[in-house]
């Protein structure tokens, strides 16, 4: 299923549960920063480390826009 299929949903928890992700993976982000801990994703197959400082810089970078 794609974000597209999701949000067209009958049932209203399937609805509901992509912004719930978002939500969980911007307090992820947030605590990581907060703990100088490295977020671990899959990016294309491949398993790839965000550290802090990037995610520092992400998070400055989104204020500006």
């Amino acid at each position: 299923m794609n974000a597209k299929d999701i949000s067209t949903a009958k049932d209203p928890a399937m609805r509901a549960s992509m912004a719930a992700m978002k939500r969980a993976a911007a307090l992820a982000r947030e605590t990581a920063i907060q703990t100088n801990t490295n977020i671990v994703t899959v990016e294309n197959g491949k398993v790839v480390r965000i550290s802090a400082e990037e995610l520092r810089r992400q998070a400055s970078e989104a204020k500006e826009s």
